[in-house]
């Protein structure tokens, strides 16, 4: 245990690790709320009242939620695999990439969120409701490549 506190970052280890993970808690959440509130906002009518709050909705999460959430993720994260001299590792390049398909799905959320404000009702339900399971399939696989470390 005593090597993980001898790169750069030292004492503060722990500290960052645990403000890693918990940032990565909002983002987690932030991801599966904002779908969720797509599914409510495609069945309001375009310029409606309650269209309007729900793109206030929307716009707050991801603003508030998301977007910081993200970069601290990634800032915490990249800072962690410095420390700990991650590089090369397979699970960690695994690990990686699949942190870069949630850092997409969060810019395909900023995308449909935007045509929602617009009008645009691109998606039904379904496909929807199956776009919102993304994150938690993509989050046990991080996971599993974190505590298990497969490979």
């Amino acid at each position: 245990m005593l090597s993980q506190y001898q790169g750069f970052l030292g004492l503060a280890y722990p500290w960052v690790k645990a403000a890693h993970i918990t940032f990565v808690i909002f983002w987690i959440a932030g991801l599966f709320i904002v779908p969720r509130y797509y599914i409510h906002h495609q069945a309001t009518t375009p310029g409606s009242a309650e269209d309007r709050a729900w793109i206030e909705r929307e716009d707050k999460a991801r603003t508030v939620i998301l977007a910081p959430a993200m970069l601290l993720v990634w800032l915490l994260g990249l800072l962690l695999a410095i420390h700990l001299n991650l590089w090369g590792q397979y699970w960690f390049t695994a690990k990686l990439a699949l942190v870069l398909l949630l850092t997409a799905y969060q810019g395909w959320i900023g995308s449909y969120g935007r045509k929602l404000a617009g009008g645009h009702r691109e998606l039904d339900d379904k496909r929807l409701r199956l776009m919102n399971e993304v994150p938690g399939i993509l989050t046990a696989l991080i996971v599993v490549l974190v505590i298990v470390r497969p490979f």
